[in-house]
Protein backbone atom coordinates (compact mmCIF):
# COMPACT_ATOMS: atom_id res chain seq x y z
CA UNK A 1 0.00 0.00 0.00
CA UNK A 2 2.74 2.42 0.57
CA UNK A 3 4.50 2.06 -2.70
CA UNK A 4 1.39 2.86 -4.15
CA UNK A 5 0.43 5.91 -2.66
CA UNK A 6 3.92 7.12 -3.41
CA UNK A 7 3.12 6.42 -7.10
CA UNK A 8 -0.16 8.19 -6.93
CA UNK A 9 2.38 11.16 -5.70
CA UNK A 10 4.58 11.20 -8.19
CA UNK A 11 2.08 11.11 -10.92
CA UNK A 12 0.32 13.89 -9.23
CA UNK A 13 3.12 16.08 -8.69
CA UNK A 14 3.05 15.83 -13.03
CA UNK A 15 1.12 18.54 -14.69
CA UNK A 16 2.33 17.88 -18.54
CA UNK A 17 0.83 14.38 -20.38
CA UNK A 18 3.88 13.28 -21.05
CA UNK A 19 5.29 13.70 -17.50
CA UNK A 20 2.13 11.60 -16.84
CA UNK A 21 2.25 8.86 -18.64
CA UNK A 22 6.47 8.05 -17.64
CA UNK A 23 5.59 8.53 -14.15
CA UNK A 24 1.77 6.23 -14.81
CA UNK A 25 4.77 3.60 -16.77
CA UNK A 26 6.79 3.25 -13.64
CA UNK A 27 4.53 3.01 -11.39
CA UNK A 28 2.56 -0.03 -13.93
CA UNK A 29 6.50 -1.58 -13.71
CA UNK A 30 6.92 -1.61 -10.30
CA UNK A 31 4.05 -2.54 -8.81
CA UNK A 32 2.81 -5.38 -10.81
CA UNK A 33 5.76 -6.54 -12.79
CA UNK A 34 4.32 -6.76 -16.33
CA UNK A 35 7.08 -8.03 -18.77
CA UNK A 36 5.71 -5.46 -21.24
CA UNK A 37 3.63 -2.57 -20.68
CA UNK A 38 2.10 0.34 -23.77
CA UNK A 39 -0.25 3.23 -23.04
CA UNK A 40 -1.79 3.78 -26.28
CA UNK A 41 -3.67 7.70 -26.70
CA UNK A 42 -6.56 7.04 -29.28
CA UNK A 43 -7.47 9.73 -31.64
CA UNK A 44 -10.48 8.98 -33.46
CA UNK A 45 -12.46 10.73 -36.35
CA UNK A 46 -15.11 7.99 -36.53
CA UNK A 47 -16.14 4.82 -34.86
CA UNK A 48 -14.26 3.03 -37.85
CA UNK A 49 -11.32 5.28 -38.18
CA UNK A 50 -9.52 5.46 -34.71
CA UNK A 51 -5.61 5.62 -34.38
CA UNK A 52 -3.69 4.09 -31.51
CA UNK A 53 -0.35 6.26 -30.84
CA UNK A 54 2.39 4.46 -28.16
CA UNK A 55 3.08 7.24 -26.34
CA UNK A 56 4.66 5.71 -23.23
CA UNK A 57 5.76 2.20 -21.71
CA UNK A 58 8.71 -0.49 -21.95
CA UNK A 59 9.57 -4.05 -23.59
CA UNK A 60 12.06 -6.39 -23.36
CA UNK A 61 14.41 -3.50 -25.32
CA UNK A 62 13.62 -1.19 -22.48
CA UNK A 63 11.49 1.97 -21.55
CA UNK A 64 9.89 4.12 -24.29
CA UNK A 65 7.93 7.54 -23.35
CA UNK A 66 7.08 10.13 -26.03
CA UNK A 67 5.82 13.49 -26.98
CA UNK A 68 2.20 12.84 -26.13
CA UNK A 69 0.96 16.22 -27.69
CA UNK A 70 2.68 15.33 -30.90
CA UNK A 71 1.42 12.05 -32.02
CA UNK A 72 4.34 10.08 -34.29
CA UNK A 73 2.63 8.34 -37.20
CA UNK A 74 5.84 5.89 -37.20
CA UNK A 75 4.15 4.53 -33.80
CA UNK A 76 0.46 4.56 -34.57
CA UNK A 77 -1.75 1.55 -35.70
CA UNK A 78 -5.32 1.42 -37.04
CA UNK A 79 -7.50 0.09 -33.95
CA UNK A 80 -8.86 -2.75 -36.04
CA UNK A 81 -5.59 -4.42 -36.23
CA UNK A 82 -5.52 -5.14 -32.74
CA UNK A 83 -8.67 -7.13 -31.94
CA UNK A 84 -8.21 -7.24 -28.11
CA UNK A 85 -8.12 -3.42 -27.81
CA UNK A 86 -11.07 -2.83 -30.45
CA UNK A 87 -13.28 -5.15 -27.97
CA UNK A 88 -11.95 -3.12 -24.81
CA UNK A 89 -12.37 0.35 -26.87
CA UNK A 90 -15.54 -0.63 -28.39
CA UNK A 91 -16.95 -2.29 -25.15
CA UNK A 92 -15.74 0.33 -22.77
CA UNK A 93 -14.42 -2.35 -20.43
CA UNK A 94 -11.41 -3.59 -19.14
CA UNK A 95 -10.57 -7.22 -20.82
CA UNK A 96 -8.39 -10.54 -19.59
CA UNK A 97 -7.45 -12.86 -21.80
CA UNK A 98 -5.02 -15.99 -21.41
CA UNK A 99 -1.94 -16.04 -24.18
CA UNK A 100 -1.07 -19.40 -25.98
CA UNK A 101 2.01 -19.56 -24.03
CA UNK A 102 0.52 -19.17 -20.52
CA UNK A 103 1.02 -15.35 -19.62
CA UNK A 104 -1.83 -13.35 -19.31
CA UNK A 105 -2.61 -10.07 -21.18
CA UNK A 106 -4.95 -7.39 -19.28
CA UNK A 107 -6.52 -3.95 -21.36
CA UNK A 108 -7.74 -1.22 -19.68
CA UNK A 109 -10.16 1.65 -21.41
CA UNK A 110 -9.09 4.90 -20.09
CA UNK A 111 -11.78 8.21 -20.00
CA UNK A 112 -10.10 11.25 -19.41
CA UNK A 113 -13.01 13.65 -21.00
CA UNK A 114 -16.50 13.37 -21.46
CA UNK A 115 -15.93 11.82 -24.55
CA UNK A 116 -17.90 8.49 -24.94
CA UNK A 117 -15.34 6.74 -26.13
CA UNK A 118 -11.78 5.84 -24.50
CA UNK A 119 -8.94 8.75 -24.92
CA UNK A 120 -6.37 6.07 -23.65
CA UNK A 121 -5.69 2.58 -23.44
CA UNK A 122 -3.62 0.76 -21.01
CA UNK A 123 -2.23 -2.82 -22.24
CA UNK A 124 -0.20 -4.68 -19.97
CA UNK A 125 1.78 -8.84 -20.63
CA UNK A 126 1.92 -10.66 -17.02
CA UNK A 127 3.45 -13.43 -16.40
CA UNK A 128 1.05 -14.62 -14.15
CA UNK A 129 -2.38 -13.96 -13.04
CA UNK A 130 -2.55 -11.23 -10.26
CA UNK A 131 -4.29 -11.46 -7.32
CA UNK A 132 -7.63 -9.77 -6.08
CA UNK A 133 -6.00 -7.13 -4.57
CA UNK A 134 -3.43 -6.47 -6.61
CA UNK A 135 -6.23 -6.38 -9.42
CA UNK A 136 -8.09 -3.62 -6.87
CA UNK A 137 -4.86 -2.02 -6.81
CA UNK A 138 -4.35 -2.03 -10.69
CA UNK A 139 -7.92 -0.71 -11.49
CA UNK A 140 -7.63 1.99 -8.62
CA UNK A 141 -4.45 3.57 -10.01
CA UNK A 142 -5.82 3.37 -14.06
CA UNK A 143 -8.80 5.46 -12.00
CA UNK A 144 -6.59 7.95 -10.57
CA UNK A 145 -5.16 8.18 -13.49
CA UNK A 146 -7.88 9.10 -15.80
CA UNK A 147 -8.86 11.64 -13.14
CA UNK A 148 -5.83 12.93 -13.06
CA UNK A 149 -5.39 13.37 -16.99
CA UNK A 150 -9.15 15.02 -16.97
CA UNK A 151 -8.07 18.00 -14.36
CA UNK A 152 -5.19 18.19 -16.38
CA UNK A 153 -7.74 18.64 -19.72
CA UNK A 154 -9.90 20.69 -17.56
CA UNK A 155 -6.99 23.22 -17.57
CA UNK A 156 -5.39 22.57 -21.38
CA UNK A 157 -8.78 22.34 -23.41
CA UNK A 158 -11.32 25.03 -24.22
CA UNK A 159 -14.52 23.88 -22.88
CA UNK A 160 -16.92 24.48 -25.37
CA UNK A 161 -15.27 23.15 -28.63
CA UNK A 162 -12.61 20.66 -26.83
CA UNK A 163 -10.10 22.07 -29.09
CA UNK A 164 -6.70 23.03 -27.09
CA UNK A 165 -7.02 26.31 -24.90
CA UNK A 166 -5.28 29.39 -25.80
CA UNK A 167 -2.96 29.30 -22.70
CA UNK A 168 -1.54 26.04 -24.29
CA UNK A 169 -0.72 27.67 -27.42
CA UNK A 170 2.48 29.06 -26.61
CA UNK A 171 3.70 25.50 -25.27
CA UNK A 172 2.60 23.60 -28.59
CA UNK A 173 4.44 25.97 -30.55
CA UNK A 174 8.01 26.00 -28.52
CA UNK A 175 7.56 21.89 -28.99
CA UNK A 176 6.89 22.41 -32.49
CA UNK A 177 9.36 24.57 -33.26
CA UNK A 178 12.16 21.95 -31.62
CA UNK A 179 10.58 19.28 -33.39
CA UNK A 180 12.85 17.87 -36.34
CA UNK A 181 11.18 17.03 -39.62
CA UNK A 182 9.60 13.70 -40.16
CA UNK A 183 11.96 10.56 -40.52
CA UNK A 184 11.62 10.15 -44.38
CA UNK A 185 12.53 6.75 -44.30
CA UNK A 186 9.62 5.51 -42.36
CA UNK A 187 7.24 3.47 -44.48
CA UNK A 188 4.27 5.32 -46.23
CA UNK A 189 2.00 2.54 -45.60
CA UNK A 190 2.10 3.13 -42.00
CA UNK A 191 1.92 6.94 -42.42
CA UNK A 192 -1.58 7.09 -44.58
CA UNK A 193 -1.91 11.11 -44.60
CA UNK A 194 1.61 11.99 -44.76
CA UNK A 195 2.27 15.31 -47.19
CA UNK A 196 4.93 14.28 -49.32
CA UNK A 197 8.11 16.52 -50.04
CA UNK A 198 11.57 16.45 -49.23
CA UNK A 199 13.19 17.92 -45.98
CA UNK A 200 14.06 21.02 -47.40
CA UNK A 201 11.09 22.20 -49.09
CA UNK A 202 9.23 21.24 -45.77
CA UNK A 203 8.29 23.37 -43.22
CA UNK A 204 5.67 23.98 -40.52
CA UNK A 205 3.26 26.32 -40.74
CA UNK A 206 0.43 28.39 -38.33
CA UNK A 207 -2.91 28.90 -39.95
CA UNK A 208 -5.53 31.79 -38.17
CA UNK A 209 -9.05 30.84 -39.18
CA UNK A 210 -11.92 33.64 -38.33
CA UNK A 211 -15.35 33.31 -39.34
CA UNK A 212 -16.68 35.82 -41.51
CA UNK A 213 -19.54 37.84 -40.04
CA UNK A 214 -20.01 36.26 -36.65
CA UNK A 215 -21.01 39.10 -34.99
CA UNK A 216 -24.25 39.04 -37.44
CA UNK A 217 -24.38 35.33 -36.30
CA UNK A 218 -24.80 36.32 -32.81
CA UNK A 219 -26.68 39.48 -33.27
CA UNK A 220 -29.20 37.45 -35.33
CA UNK A 221 -29.99 34.45 -33.65
CA UNK A 222 -28.83 34.76 -30.42
CA UNK A 223 -25.31 33.56 -28.63
CA UNK A 224 -26.44 30.08 -28.30
CA UNK A 225 -26.75 29.15 -31.84
CA UNK A 226 -23.59 31.12 -31.92
CA UNK A 227 -21.90 28.65 -29.88
CA UNK A 228 -23.15 25.58 -31.94
CA UNK A 229 -21.70 26.74 -35.01
CA UNK A 230 -18.38 26.90 -32.84
CA UNK A 231 -19.18 23.54 -32.01
CA UNK A 232 -20.37 22.48 -35.41
CA UNK A 233 -16.82 24.43 -36.99
CA UNK A 234 -14.08 22.82 -34.84
CA UNK A 235 -15.60 19.46 -34.92
CA UNK A 236 -15.26 19.91 -39.14
CA UNK A 237 -11.53 21.25 -38.07
CA UNK A 238 -10.83 17.71 -36.29
CA UNK A 239 -11.83 16.29 -39.32
CA UNK A 240 -9.87 17.99 -41.61
CA UNK A 241 -6.32 17.84 -40.26
CA UNK A 242 -4.12 15.25 -39.59
CA UNK A 243 -4.11 13.63 -35.90
CA UNK A 244 -0.13 15.80 -35.77
CA UNK A 245 -1.38 19.07 -36.20
CA UNK A 246 -2.57 20.90 -33.42
CA UNK A 247 -5.76 23.04 -33.07
CA UNK A 248 -6.67 25.90 -30.75
CA UNK A 249 -9.77 27.89 -30.35
CA UNK A 250 -7.99 31.04 -29.86
CA UNK A 251 -10.33 33.28 -28.57
CA UNK A 252 -14.01 34.03 -29.62
CA UNK A 253 -14.31 32.91 -33.73
CA UNK A 254 -10.47 32.83 -34.22
CA UNK A 255 -9.00 29.71 -34.37
CA UNK A 256 -5.58 28.74 -34.56
CA UNK A 257 -3.82 25.40 -36.47
CA UNK A 258 0.40 24.42 -36.18
CA UNK A 259 0.85 22.19 -39.03
CA UNK A 260 3.11 19.69 -39.60
CA UNK A 261 5.78 19.73 -41.69
CA UNK A 262 4.86 20.16 -45.54
CA UNK A 263 5.41 22.19 -48.57
CA UNK A 264 3.95 25.27 -49.26
CA UNK A 265 1.53 23.94 -51.42
CA UNK A 266 0.28 20.81 -49.62
CA UNK A 267 0.07 23.40 -46.64
CA UNK A 268 -2.28 25.68 -48.94
CA UNK A 269 -4.29 22.88 -50.31
CA UNK A 270 -5.09 21.74 -46.53
CA UNK A 271 -6.07 24.98 -45.71
CA UNK A 272 -8.13 25.45 -48.87
CA UNK A 273 -9.83 21.91 -48.41
CA UNK A 274 -10.76 23.07 -44.66
CA UNK A 275 -12.45 26.38 -46.04
CA UNK A 276 -14.54 24.51 -49.03
CA UNK A 277 -15.75 21.94 -46.68
CA UNK A 278 -16.64 24.69 -43.93
CA UNK A 279 -18.29 26.38 -46.80
CA UNK A 280 -20.23 23.67 -48.13
CA UNK A 281 -21.74 22.24 -44.44
CA UNK A 282 -25.19 23.20 -43.94
CA UNK A 283 -25.05 24.97 -39.73
CA UNK A 284 -28.29 24.13 -38.46
CA UNK A 285 -30.84 27.29 -38.49
CA UNK A 286 -27.73 29.55 -39.75
CA UNK A 287 -27.20 28.13 -43.00
CA UNK A 288 -23.97 28.49 -44.62
CA UNK A 289 -21.00 30.08 -43.12
CA UNK A 290 -17.82 30.70 -44.47
CA UNK A 291 -14.02 31.33 -43.72
CA UNK A 292 -11.24 33.73 -44.13
CA UNK A 293 -7.57 31.85 -43.06
CA UNK A 294 -4.43 33.48 -43.22
CA UNK A 295 -1.11 31.45 -42.38
CA UNK A 296 2.52 31.38 -42.50
CA UNK A 297 5.91 29.44 -42.07
CA UNK A 298 7.26 29.32 -38.31
CA UNK A 299 10.88 30.62 -38.72
CA UNK A 300 13.28 29.37 -36.16
CA UNK A 301 14.26 32.39 -34.53
CA UNK A 302 10.27 33.14 -33.78
CA UNK A 303 8.49 34.02 -30.80
CA UNK A 304 4.48 33.46 -30.71
CA UNK A 305 3.54 37.09 -31.40
CA UNK A 306 6.22 37.44 -34.84
CA UNK A 307 4.48 34.68 -36.65
CA UNK A 308 0.75 35.13 -35.50
CA UNK A 309 1.53 38.81 -36.50
CA UNK A 310 2.44 37.22 -40.03
CA UNK A 311 -0.68 35.13 -40.51
CA UNK A 312 -2.89 38.24 -39.21
CA UNK A 313 -1.69 40.10 -41.96
CA UNK A 314 -2.22 37.64 -44.22
CA UNK A 315 -5.80 37.02 -42.84
CA UNK A 316 -6.28 40.78 -42.76
CA UNK A 317 -5.72 40.94 -46.28
CA UNK A 318 -7.93 37.77 -47.24
CA UNK A 319 -11.26 39.95 -45.03
CA UNK A 320 -9.88 42.91 -47.24
CA UNK A 321 -10.22 41.08 -50.38
CA UNK A 322 -13.67 39.38 -50.18
CA UNK A 323 -13.24 36.51 -47.13
CA UNK A 324 -14.21 32.91 -47.49
CA UNK A 325 -10.33 32.45 -49.04
CA UNK A 326 -6.98 31.32 -47.76
CA UNK A 327 -3.94 33.88 -48.11
CA UNK A 328 -0.26 33.08 -47.46
CA UNK A 329 1.92 35.89 -46.16
CA UNK A 330 5.06 34.77 -47.82
CA UNK A 331 2.91 34.51 -51.18
CA UNK A 332 1.59 38.03 -50.89
CA UNK A 333 5.03 39.32 -49.77
CA UNK A 334 6.57 37.51 -52.73
CA UNK A 335 4.05 39.18 -55.40
CA UNK A 336 4.06 42.72 -53.45
CA UNK A 337 0.99 42.60 -51.95
CA UNK A 338 2.53 42.97 -48.46
CA UNK A 339 5.84 44.33 -47.45
CA UNK A 340 7.93 41.96 -45.40
CA UNK A 341 7.60 42.70 -41.57
CA UNK A 342 10.89 43.27 -39.57
CA UNK A 343 11.20 40.70 -36.36
CA UNK A 344 12.30 41.68 -33.15
CA UNK A 345 15.62 40.63 -33.79
CA UNK A 346 15.76 42.81 -36.63
CA UNK A 347 15.43 40.36 -39.25
CA UNK A 348 13.53 40.58 -42.46
CA UNK A 349 11.16 38.13 -42.42
CA UNK A 350 10.37 37.04 -46.32
CA UNK A 351 10.88 33.13 -46.45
Amino acid sequence: MHDLISHVVNISARRDRTEINSAMTSALRELFAPQQSTIYRCYANSSDDVLLFACAGFTPGGEFVRNAYLPDRRYCRPLQREPMLQASYLQQQPLLASLPDGRRRIVLPIHSSQLLTPDYLIDLILPFDLSSDEESSLRGLAEYFSNHIALLDYGETDTLTRLSSRKTFEKHLFEMLGQSLPDTAAPLEEMPHRRHGSSADCHHWLAVCDIDHFKKINDSHGHLIGDEVLIMLADTMRQSFRIEDQLFRFGGEEFIALLQPATAPDALATLERFRQRVAGQIFSRVGHVTLSIGFSQLLSNDTPNDVIDRADEALYYAKQHGRNRVESYEQLVACGALSARQSISGEIELF
